[in-house]
């Protein structure tokens, strides 16, 4: 077999050559292994810490040093993911918006109804029941509702049919309780209730029992008739007006409680 002829080209490490073929294999060894323990690589000084966020000032900073690179600042916590609405919440504006559509339709619908009464001819005792309990009505639908009601109850002087002799007693005396109701009323809730019915009762009462002695012909607030349709009519609106707040508180107390229920821990 032919050997191959020698390279011509001279021996890259010949000084590496010449000690490796004069020292032991393991004295070569350990000098190598100390060569390559002290190779440093150098890096440039940045300051101990390096900056890795796209923009500065927004979002989440990093931080870098001798515990590590790239590690999130404990500085700043993660943003929290609000909880997504829930189908109740999200139908609350469309509830309350047909809510109100049908406030405003019902208070129009009393209103129409009372002018049709006081209209058209009648009884006196009719048309005072109807005009008391109609106003209170009215005035569950909203305030200016029922102050409408009130100035309604002289539409019978414009109406082709005269009005009954007794309605030019009725208007203002029973109109003044009315007022006097409807203000009570507005001033608070559910606990004012019975106030408003006692100063409409007691009006008219002291009216039936002291009238005669600053005008003997005034005898209808006297009247038994007159005295119970008034009365009727009070107590017939003021009791749907305290089933309807009640209702109302017990309501808004249910869903007070199941908001509370679903929120988060």
């Amino acid at each position: 077999m032919t050997k191959p002829p020698a390279s011509d080209l001279p021996d890259p490490h010949p000084a590496a050559t010449s000690q490796a073929g004069s020292r032991p294999a393991s004295e070569v060894t350990s000098l190598t292994v100390a060569d390559a323990d002290q190779t440093v690589v150098t890096r440039p000084d940045v300051g101990g810490a390096v900056n890795l966020s796209k923009n500065s000032g927004e979002g989440d900073d990093w931080e870098a040093g001798e515990t590590g690179l790239g590690r999130p600042s404990p500085a700043r916590a993660a943003p929290l993911h609000s909880p997504l609405p829930t189908h109740a919440e999200q139908d609350r504006p469309h509830r309350a918006r047909f809510l109100g559509f049908l406030r405003v339709l019902g208070g129009w619908a009393v209103l129409g109804l009372l002018a049709y009464v006081m209209w058209s001819p009648g009884e006196w005792q009719n048309s005072l029941l109807l005009w008391v309990a109609l106003v209170i009505l009215a005035d569950e639908f909203g305030g200016w509702f029922g102050y409408m009601g009130l100035l309604l109850g002289g539409l019978g002087y414009l109406s082709p049919s005269l009005p009954p002799a007794q309605w030019l007693i009725i208007l203002p005396l029973v109109g003044g309780a009315l007022m006097a109701l409807l203000l009570v009323k507005h001033s608070g809730g559910v606990l004012v209730l019975p106030f408003a019915g006692l100063i409409f009762a007691g009006t008219l009462l002291a009216v039936a029992r002291f009238g005669t002695k600053f005008d003997p012909t005034l005898k209808l607030p006297s009247d038994d008739v007159f005295l119970r349709s008034a009365l009727m009519a009070m107590a017939a609106g003021l009791g749907f007006s305290l089933v309807r707040q009640l209702a109302g508180l017990y309501l808004r107390r249910r869903e007070r409680r199941a908001a509370y229920v679903a929120q988060p821990a």
